[in-house]
Formats: C-alpha cells, structure tokens, sequence
C-alpha cells in the first residue's frame, strides 16, 4: 500500500531532538525502567529524563508550572509529555521513588562522551578535577536533611574536570555532611584535586598520595612548616615561596609525608598551596589554584540559569534525580555548544537555542492547524461528492 503523504507534517523541534540526542545514545545499553507491579509506567524513563531536561533549559520555577506545561503547551505535550499526558501524583512518584539508577547511568555514560568531544584547555597540568561542596535550601518537611535548628539543607558534593568545564562526579548528603571523605571518593589515581581551604587536613594529605592522587589545595597561612628542601626562587616572580616541607606541628597533627608548598602573592593577597605536584613550575601551581574558580563559576551558573535548586522533590532519592537531571542538561549543553559552535556553554548560546525551539514550536503548531483544516477540507470535499 502507498504512504500517505501530508505535505505540512513536519519532524517537530529538530534543535530539542539535536540537543537530545546524545542521552538517547547513553540509554542504549542501560538497564531498562520496568514497573514494580502489575501497573504499566504511566512515564517511561525516556518521558523522565525528557521532562527533567525540559524544566531546565526553560527555567521552569516549580513542578506545577512545568505540569501545566506539559498539559497546555502544544510542543511539550506532543514532544515531551507521555503518550497519555501525567498526572501530578504519577509525576511525583516517578521522581521521587524510581529511575536514579538510571540516571546515573546517562549522566556517567554522557560524562564519558563529553570528555572523549572536547577539548582540554590546559593538557600539559594534567587531569585537574576541583572539587567543591554546595548548599541548597531545604524545607522543613525534608527530615533527612539535617543542618541546624530551625533549619533544612542538602549538600551537594561535586567533582568538576577543569580542562574541559564539565561535572564528573557527585555525591548529595545532608547539609552537615563532611567534604573532605568525598575527595578519595571523586579522585581517580593520576588526577589532581583542586581544593580550597576547607579541604586542608594534614592526615587526608598522606592518604591521597598513598593511593596515587594527586592535590593541589590551600592551606591556612598560619600553618606551621618545617621546610626538608627549599627549591630556587625565580627573580621579580608573584611566586616568594618554593620548599619541601612537613606539615603541622609534630606529635599533633604533622604530615608523614613531604610534600611541596608554594607561596605566590596577587593584588596584595599571599596564597599558600600544599600539592605533591612535583613535574609543575611553582607559576604552573599557582595557575591550577586560580583554575580552581571555574567551579565556583559553574555553580552560579547552573543555578542561576538552569533553576537546579528549584526544588520539585521533596525525598532523598527525588533530590538526587532531579540533581542528577540538572547535570545532565549541562552536560548535553556542552555538547551541543561545543558541536555546534565550537564553544562552551554561554547564556548567549542557551537562549538561542531556547529561540530556536520556541520558533520551532510555532511552525509546528502552525503547520498542524494548517494540516487540520487541510484534513477537514478535504473531508468536506469528499462527503460533498457523494
């Protein structure tokens, strides 16, 4: 039998489809999203992820707003939405209580495509992860996330590969969690943690280079060094400081291990960077610190203009997906930005594409009225002939 043609039916949104893309690749291999029961999912994990994604890159400011979307919204209910539409309470359950596993399996598997896409900034550091932790504002009714009195918060614990400007790992805890354990728990042998003050701890220092890390982390000016070894001091240079030293004070807290400590100073502010980086000039060391601030960058950003602490779950599990969700509009930004334009992710290219799918979305909207009343013309003509 011969196709029908419609001559206005078109493939809606090829930017979203474009942008999309990569996360259906990740899902090739994944363990699929199966009902526990003997209900059928009212949204597959696909409809999930897509809808997550979705609320992202649109900046949506709550859950209900981006139901409502999904009902009201020409694109979203004929791209986004389930067959069926969703519900408030089956949306709620699907975030709350499934599909994580999932999750991180896409974001880990685009984390892979990501690195192998784009390109390293600084390739003769090395591999430079920072790592940093993020507070987000919880509500009371979120029990587990423990700060203080009167107060709910959930931390966020990231690893964040600094040559290229994408999130590698991430562990979520509550607002009281410990950050140094997750360094061990982020690192891979041969790559070099990036950390701030918050992360100095003479014991951690010996740890790490026992299992192959690398660190690259300030430390307290007032920390008492023994230097074993000083090193030579280039002339007119930010750097006043280059030795093998012992940390801490002996018998309390001093390191087992060397290690090597550089002092620099810029705009009248002294730094003092701990790092058993030993192949790096001193300025080398001073660069990696400064490169440091791109994760602080990365978190203004992405909450800002993501809306990734715009809370839509309330549960442990549901805070991690959604958290998960977020990373992985990043990440498929990354690709795209860089795939399309050769760039990094920029509000500048994020809007255009929003535009792009907004325009879109009019000439699919427009081209499904056309071919409605193309249909019901068509159908007039032939119930007039009989």
């Amino acid at each position: 039998m011969p196709k029908t043609f419609h001559p206005f039916q078109k493939k809606p949104a090829p930017s979203f489809h474009q942008l999309f893309q990569p996360a259906i690749d990740a899902m090739t291999e994944m363990t699929p999203l199966e009902s526990r029961g003997n209900r059928p999912l009212r949204m597959s994990f696909e409809d999930q992820l897509k809808a997550l994604v979705f609320f992202h890159l649109q900046e949506h400011t709550s859950g209900q707003h981006l139901l409502q979307v999904l009902e009201e919204d020409g694109f979203a209910r004929d791209v986004i939405a389930p067959k069926d539409g969703i519900k408030k309470s089956s949306f709620s359950e699907a975030i709350n209580s499934r599909g994580l596993e999932q999750f991180a399996y896409v974001f880990q598997n685009l984390q892979n495509q990501a690195t192998n896409i784009l390109p390293k900034s600084h390739p003769e550091l090395g591999d430079l992860i920072g790592i940093d932790g993020s507070l987000i504002d919880a509500v009371l009714s979120m029990y587990w996330a423990d700060y203080r009195k009167g107060a709910k918060k959930a931390k966020v614990h990231l690893g964040f590969d600094l040559n290229r400007g994408i999130p590698t790992k991430i562990f979520l805890t509550d607002g009281k969690g410990a950050e140094r354990p997750f360094v061990s728990q982020i690192l891979s042998p041969g790559q070099t943690g990036v950390t701030d003050r918050g992360y100095q701890s003479h014991s951690h220092f010996d740890q790490w280079q026992e299992q192959g890390k690398y660190y690259v982390c300030r430390i307290k000016a007032s920390t008492n060094k023994i230097i074993v070894e000083a090193n030579d001091i280039e002339p007119d240079s930010i750097v006043f400081y280059d030795a093998i030293v012992l940390l801490g004070t002996p018998g309390v807290n001093q390191t087992e291990k060397p290690l090597r400590l550089v002092g620099y100073e810029i705009d009248g502010i002294k730094y003092w960077v701990a790092t058993n980086r030993y192949d790096l000039s001193a300025k080398q060391i001073a660069l990696i610190y400064k490169l440091r601030w791109d994760i602080e960058k990365f978190f203004a950003w992405w909450k800002r203009h993501l809306k990734v602490y715009h809370l839509i779950a309330r549960s442990e599990h549901g805070l991690m997906v959604q958290i998960l969700a977020g990373l992985i509009t990043y990440l498929l930004l990354a690709i795209y930005c860089y795939e399309q334009h050769k760039e990094k992710v920029s509000i500048r290219r994020v809007r255009q594409l929003r535009i792009k799918i907004q325009n879109e979305l009019g000439n699919h909207t427009s081209n499904i009225g056309i071919l409605k009343n193309f249909k019901e013309q068509d159908s007039w003509h032939s119930h007039a002939k009989t």
